[in-house]
């Protein structure tokens, strides 16, 4: 059975860093596309970061370019999220992504997901 499992996730300052990974088991992921999404409290899903299968494409949303990175290893089937100078408002619910059916961007074409890692960033 195909799985994603988060990790990584914490409590840090405003200004810090945290690594998420995201392991995918139960079948090879190197020929599908990945990505991260976020959840606040109250808010709806919104997409952060994206990378495709064929060359490692990366795509971004603004209020995280520059400050996040997105790589994936393909012979240790993870995807991975290095957030840099994190800010308040980038508290949320963390959740990696796969196969995506749709635009990148959009959560409801991915047909996979994992449990989502809490990530709260401190003032």
């Amino acid at each position: 059975q195909e799985q994603l499992v988060e990790s990584g996730g914490g409590l840090v300052q405003a200004g810090g860093s945290l690594r998420l990974s995201c392991a995918a088991s139960g079948r090879s992921f190197r020929s599908v596309d990945m990505a991260w999404f976020r959840q606040a409290p109250g808010k709806e899903r919104e997409f952060v970061a994206f990378i495709s299968w064929i060359g490692g494409i990366t795509l971004y949303a603004d209020s995280v370019k520059g400050r996040f990175t997105i790589s994936r290893d393909d012979a240790k089937n993870t995807v991975s999220l290095q957030m840099n100078r994190l800010k308040p408002e980038d508290t949320a619910l963390y959740y990696c992504a796969a196969e995506s059916r749709n635009l990148y961007y959009r959560a409801e074409g991915y047909k996979y997901w994992g449990q989502g890692t809490q990530v709260t960033v401190s003032s």
